[in-house]
């Protein structure tokens, strides 16, 4: 494949954008050389600015549930633009988009839309804090929530000390309000509510873990995290960006049955563009401005271009057996590429939930983040690329999701199916 044009716009953009890139993930250094450039998207195929068309696998980190520029996102937005873009006053489609996403989400009676999943996180977290009275979160090593300041800790040097910032800019008062522990220890969050509990406000995670490939909860991980926020008083949080509307149509919390007190969500609600969203009990949630004294705005939350694209995603996601029929052909690839990684005798492990998954070139199990950064990264470098070169493109780094969308036909997992094959011949 030829990429001569995306190697100039690369070019072009490292002189007045940093690094190249608005995100710093698409700048493909976790595996090596430039990005290509998206030029257009139609169902499940992206075609870059040199011609060269790839099966997606990444659809924009996830929120292309339909696929790309699927007819009736794009007409309802087009709709919608006519009409107007912003408006700054409330719109019904506001209202609608809140009533589709409390309808299917368990946790969720009443909602406020901001305009990113960053946004979601961090304001769920204060309201949290300004509903419980207290200061300390508690949050899972791996599970990316946003770049708000709070959120960028890692941990320290056990499950109950105190985090420490993993970027400049970070002030260190910061990790001392966050606690880190790892994912699917429950034995580490007990410890941690033990040593801290009645300064505890919340509890944030993934209840999928997403953001060092895809990790399921464990068994009764979910169920015990749920109960020990209750006996301490403090909320729990599940930051389902990803997994709402991905994992099933209620999210995580639905799958697996267990209810937070507050949900944070993003990427699909929007159907491709900028949204977030959080919600829960309107106990809890009436504590927000203007009813309560927890303080949040933004000018372009309920943007009526994004509510125009969420509605029509969500109206044909809630069809019966469409997010089924997505996620049976996602196993089928699943399948398909554990099967070839046995003939070829390396060591892989894999995982999927609902429409997300992950290949981990990794001997054993991956349960959390230390076990998923243990994973052969170069490997997975040289198979990303083969991909690419046959047409496929996947995640350009270990410790994200494969994502699939209901556009996706037979064919295009033949042609995914023959890259790969040929793909774990080179490593």
């Amino acid at each position: 494949m030829q990429h001569q044009a995306s190697k100039a716009l690369f070019e072009q953009a490292q002189k007045v954008l940093v690094g190249g890139v608005n995100s710093p993930v698409r700048a493909f250094k976790a595996v090596g050389g430039a990005p290509f450039f998206a030029q257009s998207g139609e169902g499940p195929r992206v075609l870059d600015v040199d011609g060269n068309v790839y099966v997606d696998y990444v659809l924009s980190w996830g929120p292309l549930a339909l696929g790309h520029a699927h007819p009736a996102v794009v007409s309802r937005v087009q709709e919608a633009a006519a009409k107007g873009t912003s408006f700054g006053i409330p719109t019904e489609a506001e209202t609608l988009l809140a009533e589709r996403i409390a309808a299917h989400v368990p946790s969720i009676e009443k909602a406020r839309l901001v305009n990113s999943g960053t946004e979601a996180t961090m304001s769920a977290i204060r309201l949290a804090r300004g509903y419980t009275g207290r200061d300390i979160c508690v949050k899972v090593e791996g599970c990316f929530h946003g770049h708000a300041d709070g959120l960028l800790i890692a941990a320290g040097s056990g499950p109950t000390t105190f985090g420490t910032p993993t970027s400049p800019g970070v002030p260190k008062a910061y990790a001392e309000c966050t606690l880190t522990v790892p994912f699917n220890d429950l034995e580490a969050v007990r410890a941690a509510f033990a040593a801290h509990g009645p300064n505890i406000a919340c509890m944030i995670l993934e209840p999928v873990a997403g953001n060092m490939g895809v990790i399921p909860p464990e068994p009764g991980y979910l169920e015990g995290l749920r109960a020990l926020t209750r006996e301490h008083g403090a909320l729990l949080i599940f930051d389902e960006v990803m997994t709402g509307f991905r994992v099933s149509l209620g999210g995580a919390q639905k799958r697996y049955g267990v209810t937070p007190d507050l949900t944070a969500l993003g990427k699909v609600i929007g159907g491709g563009l900028p949204v977030g969203a959080y919600g829960g009990p309107a106990e809890i949630m009436d504590h927000l401005s203007p009813l309560g004294g927890v303080y949040q705005a933004g000018t372009l939350s309920g943007n009526p271009l994004a509510t125009a694209a969420g509605l029509a995603t969500l109206e044909i996601l809630g069809t019966p057996g469409v997010l089924e029929k997505a996620e049976s052909r996602l196993q089928q690839i699943s399948q398909a590429l554990g099967g070839m990684a046995r003939e070829a005798g390396i060591p892989v492990y894999q995982t999927q939930a609902g429409t997300m998954a992950c290949l981990f070139f990794h001997e054993g199990p991956v349960r959390n983040y230390q076990e998923a950064t243990a994973s052969d990264t170069e490997r997975y470098a040289k198979f990303f690329w083969a991909l690419l070169e046959n047409g496929v493109y996947i995640a350009p780094a270990q410790y994200e999701a494969m994502f699939i969308s209901t556009a996706h036909r037979s064919a295009d997992i033949d042609k995914t199916l023959t890259a790969a094959r040929a793909a774990f011949r080179t490593l």
